[in-house]
């Protein structure tokens, strides 16, 4: 069976998922490259599978892999999927698609000119739960739905803010909201299924006041559908407390608590454990579905076939959040 070439730009902390990924799926992809501002990380990397490996993205643009893997800082995903794209190679890119729309806009028509596959990983609407949730409010389980929220409370210290991107508006684009509140956006965006018709947001920085960017944000968002969103975050917690999702219908709720979907219909409940999966070789909140949503996209390039999370459906998150924000600056509702 023929093989995927893959590389890798980025060898930070996220990559010890793609790591464990890459080991997962070597029946499918064989890593060739990795790239890293740090030659030392990206040659770390590299040496758990012979790859080749440097500093320098051209050095990877040469070797022309078949799929490239960016997990680099917020600001650099534009310019790094162009110039994959424009050198005829695939790219998974991690969230979120860009930090502008502008930017998201010019890596969707760069994918369309050269015709190659753009993914954006939101590894979340993977987990069983979430397969299976959508299946069923698709088939009406929840009838007309009327609702929904998302709450998340996590912890991130000062320290984590001690790089040079992390906490600006120039290079992380945002804060709780475009960094860590992004996955329970998609995915309440994705069960819902409507465009957005307006928000009504709130960001502040209230107790991680070192940097520029917001540590706590919440909106109303309404749907044209008719649903309501209720959006609350914060960074500011004193532990990563479970995300938490639920949506209303007609007919019930459906409740995502952390990595358990539990759906209540009448008197009938049912609940969805996770899959089993190995150890985490990461943080416990990025949870275990990379390799599945990685798995997936392998596939659809062996197949020639497009990824199932389209750039469309990244941007339309991206959106969302900077609507949140949008609306923050301006002190009132606004209209997507």
């Amino acid at each position: 069976m023929a093989k995927l070439r893959t590389a890798i730009i980025g060898c930070g902390r996220i990559s010890t998922v793609y790591k464990r990924a890459f080991e997962d799926l070597a029946d499918l992809a064989e890593p060739v490259f990795a790239v890293d501002k740090a030659a030392e990380r990206a040659r770390g990397f590299a040496a758990s599978f012979g790859a080749a490996y440097s500093d320098r993205l051209e050095d990877l643009l040469a070797a022309k892999p078949d799929l490239v893997h960016i997990c680099t800082p917020h600001f650099l995903h534009k310019e790094q999927s162009v110039a994959c794209l424009e050198a005829g190679i695939n790219v998974l890119c991690e969230k979120p698609i860009a930090i502008t729309l502008a930017d998201a806009d010019a890596m969707i028509e760069t994918a369309k000119q050269t015709g190659k596959n753009l993914g954006i990983i939101f590894q979340n609407r993977y987990i069983r739960g979430m397969v299976e949730l959508k299946k069923f409010i698709e088939a009406g389980g929840l009838g007309k739905l009327k609702g929904a929220f998302s709450t998340l409370n996590w912890h991130r210290p000062p320290s984590y803010y001690q790089c040079d991107w992390k906490g600006s508006w120039e290079k992380e684009g945002g804060g709780v909201l475009i960094d860590q509140a992004i996955h329970s956006i998609d995915l309440v965006r994705y069960l819902v299924d409507s465009p957005v018709k307006s928000i009504n947001g709130h960001i502040d920085t209230r107790v991680l006041t070192s940097i520029e960017v917001e540590d706590c944000a919440s909106a109303a968002i309404e749907f044209h559908n008719g649903v309501i969103y209720s959006l609350f975050a914060c960074n500011y917690y004193q532990k990563n407390a479970a995300i938490q999702i639920e949506i209303a219908g007609e007919k019930g709720t459906a409740h995502f608590d952390g990595s358990t979907v539990t759906i209540n219909t009448g008197d009938e409940e049912r609940v969805i454990p996770p899959e089993a999966f190995p150890e985490n070789p990461g943080e416990s909140y990025w949870g275990n579905a990379h390799a599945i949503q990685i798995k997936t996209c392998y596939e659809d390039c062996l197949a020639c076939s497009p990824f199932p999370v389209a750039p469309g459906e990244a941007r339309a998150t991206l959106a969302l959040v900077m609507g949140v924000y949008e609306s923050s600056r301006q002190g009132r509702k606004v209209s997507l």
